[in-house]
């Protein structure tokens, strides 16, 4: 997977004709039919404190994109009904918009009814994700990217865009998450270790050191695959907890706990301890305030006790 953050080898700038989709003249904004939103407003967007997820369009993407990126970074989601890894991401990237209050705003394109815009957008695959900012795209990535990634992206378009961000974190950090993310493990696990030797609580730290193991163990598998041996094997303990590694990658947590709740409820002894510790490694990834990762903890707690 390719590192998904800002960087100029990913995306350059301007690399993108849009000159197209600009009219030659200012549009003025229509008035709303009665009992329609606002005038501003886009019928497609999510309620809440401000705009954070809009339906875009051809006709739309000039007054909802290019120029809403002139003040606030955008970041379109191209997808498809039929596109069974675009379900997996988008929920994800509507979270976070969603989360972000306005800070950014989501746009999503389905591709099927506006192949124009994919096609100047050199779509070759979907889901594929852009960054906007002033009027132009800035980097780009597609594929399902797990959200403690999308995160970090995010954060960088919104740093890119002039958005006071949350302030710079611990530099030992900072450069173990570059070494986790450029795929340098050795590296990453070196300075994690490090961080937790000097301060032995640090969650982002154990949580960086558990996303570490997680790569390592699939970094040569076929997830599909692994998938299709969970489901021919429920009983197979090391097929489960290879699945349910595969599912967090995916950005389907909450399908990889109640995997491994499931697991722990029907084993005993050596192996019901396996399946609690690999769920508690997960839980460590997701963080201690992941809502998710809350819930089945109280699951794991009732298939225990």
């Amino acid at each position: 997977m390719s590192d998904p953050r800002i960087t100029s080898s990913i995306f350059t700038r301007g690399a993108v004709d849009l000159s197209a989709l600009r009219p030659s003249t200012p549009s003025r904004p229509a008035a709303p039919a009665q009992g329609g939103p606002p005038a501003g407003v886009p019928g497609g967007a999510t309620p809440g404190a401000g705009v954070a997820v809009i339906d875009v369009t051809e006709a739309t993407f000039q007054s909802e994109v290019l120029e809403r990126s002139l003040t606030t970074p955008v970041v379109i989601d191209f997808w498809a009904e039929w596109c069974e890894p675009c379900k997996q991401l988008s929920p994800v990237l509507e979270k976070l918009a969603t989360e972000g209050g306005g800070a950014w705003v989501l746009a999503k394109v389905d591709v099927e009814a506006n192949p124009r815009l994919a096609q100047m957008f050199r779509v070759q695959g979907i889901p594929m994700v852009f960054a906007v900012v002033g009027g132009q795209p800035i980097d780009a990535f597609s594929g399902v990217v797990p959200e403690a990634q999308l995160r970090q992206w995010i954060q960088a378009v919104l740093k890119a865009g002039g958005v006071t961000a949350e302030p710079a974190g611990d530099p030992r950090l900072d450069e173990a998450d570059d070494a986790l993310m450029t795929g340098d493990l050795d590296a990453a696990e070196a300075a994690y270790r490090k961080i937790l030797a000097e301060s032995p609580a640090d969650a982002a730290a154990e949580a960086g050191l558990a996303q570490v193991g997680l790569v390592r163990r699939v970094g040569a598998i076929d997830p599909a695959a692994a998938l299709a041996a969970a489901q021919t094997d429920p009983d197979d303990v090391e097929a489960q907890l290879l699945a349910a590694d595969v599912e967090v990658l995916s950005g389907q947590a909450e399908a990889a706990y109640a995997r491994l709740v499931a697991l722990v409820r029907r084993t005993a002894g050596d192996d019901r301890e396996k399946a609690r510790q690999h769920l508690v490694s997960l839980f460590t990834i997701a963080g201690p305030d992941d809502p998710a990762a809350g819930k089945a903890r109280r699951a794991l707690a009732s298939a225990l006790f």
